[in-house]
């Protein structure tokens, strides 16, 4: 699990953050909320919204932000005392990469082994994780999520083309404090109401 944890993570923390969004019609970029439409089927992403967290020439890596599990985080990661009490939950992120843990911060800065997706939000390692345990401050806080969605350079697109998908700016919920039951009907009314001023 931890080399699994800091592969996938030093990939993350590598990326460069695109220059070009190919999908500018789209509006999808680092950071956007992308919101599966109603008529989506696909049970890997039924009635989910996902933050994407990397997007460009190669592809694009999103995570499912409203599919809490029963896991606690302390049973996922055994060896991290500091969460033996706590009772934070772990996230189905997505369905590549399931074994592997993708973790998600509120930080007023940017800190040691994080990269920013958004102000405020940001990729990082179990060594922040362990800082925030250890120091807590109000105004930070985290999820964990096992696994992700990916999708090959063209393949959202092309999706997005058939209405699988609509997209919301990365300041339409605070991810971190919207129930993840409402996120995506709440989402979805968001939508239609952005559809309604433009018609």
């Amino acid at each position: 699990m931890k080399v699994l944890l800091a592969g996938l993570l030093i990939i993350l923390l590598a990326i460069p953050a695109p220059a070009q969004q190919e999908f500018s019609p789209m509006s999808v970029e680092k950071g956007v909320l992308l919101v599966a439409s109603p008529s989506l089927s696909d049970p890997n992403f039924h009635q989910t919204v996902l933050l994407i967290i990397k997007h460009g020439r190669g592809g694009t890596i999103g995570l499912i932000l409203n599919r809490p599990t029963n896991v606690l985080l302390s049973e996922a990661l055994p060896d991290f005392t500091v969460l033996r009490r706590s009772n934070h939950r772990l996230f189905a992120g997505g369905p590549v990469g399931q074994t592997q843990l993708v973790l998600l911060f509120r930080l007023t800065q940017l800190l040691p082994d994080t990269r920013q997706i958004i102000a405020g939000v940001y990729v990082g390692t179990p060594r922040v994780l362990e800082r925030m345990m250890t120091q807590p401050k109000p105004t930070e806080t985290f999820r964990a999520f096992a696994g992700f969605a990916g999708w090959a350079p063209g393949q959202l697109e092309h999706e997005m083309l058939e209405g699988a998908w609509g997209v919301l700016p990365s300041d339409a919920f605070n991810i971190f404090d919207k129930d993840p039951a409402t996120l995506w009907p709440d989402s979805i009314s968001r939508l239609q109401a952005l559809r309604t001023i433009s018609q």
